[in-house]
């Protein structure tokens, strides 16, 4: 079962980020969760099976494009289609919002999510992302 976030799963949702290593030292977990509550609340999503949250995706909309950070999925619970099913329920709800394109940013190093979006239709595209910590 896919759902929006709720403050129940907050320390579930931090561990899961911490078992797929997406964690940093510059990024404290807790305070992405209450910004993201800040803004768009019911675009944080969990995964739940058997009561767990097993993945989650922070689903955003600028007015002109969308992103997905921290689509995750517990180690345990990899290759049975939670990942697809949160990229799919991220997609709607994008498209409900009038988005007309998703954008991802990807470690370099993690080959093993740029093999997953491919094989959801995703592409590398010409584009250098910059950034600056503020």
């Amino acid at each position: 079962m896919i759902r929006s976030f709720s403050a129940d799963d907050t320390e579930a949702l931090v561990e899961l980020w911490r078992r797929c290593e997406l964690l940093r030292p510059w990024n404290d977990p807790h305070d992405d969760i209450e910004r993201k509550l800040a803004t768009d609340p019911d675009l944080l999503l969990v995964a739940i099976e058997d009561g767990a949250v097993v993945g989650s995706a922070m689903v955003g909309y600028d007015g002109h494009r969308g992103w997905v950070n921290y689509l995750a999925v517990d180690p345990d619970s990899r290759r049975r289609g939670i990942g697809r099913s949160l990229m799919t329920e991220a997609e709607r709800l994008l498209t409900d919002l009038g988005c007309p394109k998703l954008n991802l940013q990807i470690r370099t190093e993690n080959a093993a999510a740029v093999e997953f979006y491919a094989r959801l239709g995703y592409r590398v595209e010409g584009i250098i992302s910059m950034g600056r910590r503020l």
